[in-house]
């Protein structure tokens, strides 16, 4: 992202000195100038929000989800609450 900043600081400079140099007025420049800078902090700020939520993305794909409470195992099932068959369909007293 470095490499993107650096080039868009030397637009917001080289600009305004080229539309000087073509005729342009100096309000006129400065007023480029400023939009320039004002887009280049948007699209700064744009892209370190989306590098946090990729890395949180990666970090939350990284280590496995354990479920609610952080139990492993078979799932509500697990611990025999319902004696009987626990397959789908079944309406073993519930």
């Amino acid at each position: 992202m470095s490499d993107v900043v650096r080039w868009a600081a030397f637009s917001c400079v080289l600009v305004p000195v080229v539309l000087l140099m073509c005729g342009q007025s100096f309000g006129g420049a400065a007023g480029t100038a400023a939009g320039l800078v004002a887009l280049t902090c948007a699209c700064r700020a744009l892209l370190r929000q989306s590098e946090r939520s990729a890395s949180r993305i990666s970090a939350e794909q990284a280590i496995p989800h354990r479920g609610r409470h952080g139990r492993t195992g078979g799932g509500a099932h697990r611990g025999g609450r319902h004696p009987g068959g626990s397959t789908p369909g079944s309406t073993s007293g519930e």
